[in-house]
């Protein structure tokens, strides 16, 4: 393990260094050892852009690149600690699969292997979610590597995804799964052994999940009635103060500012006779 970093970040950089070298059992893997690999903590997003040459976006907090076995984590961004776990399951999954999986199921299963579970609680106060706009799997794929708002609920559509194929596996794993893709199986066929669902028909099915579980209903109950009603107050007081804005100029007309008068200067007292009686 090789770590990059300046020197204000060099004991954080040594830190994640370890961490990546301590055994760990991966979902639906098992134990897999990180092997070979250059960290580079890196701070600020034009540092970033002007390593990875515009290869990722200038927000992320993290980047795998297991052809050059190279991590790029972001000391400045996020929990650095986390970023790593979620690039380290990039590595895991591709040491381990040699096929082509789709980006989607990639970042899904970093997300899940790397417990980010937060993830998932924020689609309840998604509102293009709760109002059923779910993307396909394609457009899924693009907006993984759109703007950052964008992507931050492509993430945790794609780790839903990737959860509800483990739940639908008689065994609720998706070791199966992976098992399948080790063995050099293709993703759509692993997926349809697994599932039961071709690629297509899982897409239509992981859809309606998500509309049932982040309706609007658990948007409201998670907290966007609040954000409705503080919208609500804040939209009558605006068109309120617009309502009253003639009557405060019609009753501000004709009216005329008196000068003040500049106050008289106070008479000065009379110089005191300092004349005594004569000797």
């Amino acid at each position: 393990m090789l770590a990059v970093a300046r020197r204000a970040d060099l004991d954080l950089a040594i830190a994640l260094a370890e961490e990546a070298e301590a055994p760990r059992a991966w979902y639906g893997l098992g134990s897999a050892p990180a092997g070979r690999i250059r960290l580079i903590v890196v701070r600020g997003s034009v540092r970033l852009d002007s390593l990875m040459r515009g290869r990722g976006p200038a927000w992320g907090a993290g980047f795998a690149m297991p052809g050059a076995r190279t991590i790029v984590v972001r000391a400045d961004k996020g929990d650095p600690r986390q970023t790593l776990r979620h690039e380290l399951a990039h590595f895991a999954l591709h040491d381990a699969v040699r096929v082509r999986v789709p980006l989607w199921f990639d970042e899904g299963y970093a997300a899940v292997a790397a417990g980010e579970w937060d993830r998932l609680d924020g689609l309840q106060l998604n509102l293009t979610v709760a109002r059923g706009q779910i993307p396909n799997f394609y457009e899924l794929d693009r907006a993984l590597r759109a703007g950052e708002s964008t992507a931050e609920a492509a993430y945790a559509l794609a780790a839903s995804a990737v959860a509800m194929i483990a739940r639908r596996h008689p065994g609720h794993s998706l070791e199966p799964l992976l098992t399948r893709l080790k063995g050099g199986e293709s993703f759509d066929s692993a997926l349809l052994a697994s599932t039961g669902s071709t690629v297509g028909r899982f897409e239509v099915e992981w859809q309606k999940d998500v509309r049932k579980r982040y309706g609007l209903l658990v948007w409201a109950m998670a907290g966007g009635l609040w954000l409705l009603v503080a919208l609500g107050v804040l939209l009558a007081a605006w068109l309120r103060r617009r309502r009253d804005r003639p009557r405060r100029a019609a009753l501000d007309y004709g009216w005329v500012v008196e000068p003040e008068e500049p106050e008289e200067p106070e008479a000065a007292p009379p110089p005191l006779d300092r004349s005594g009686p004569a000797p």
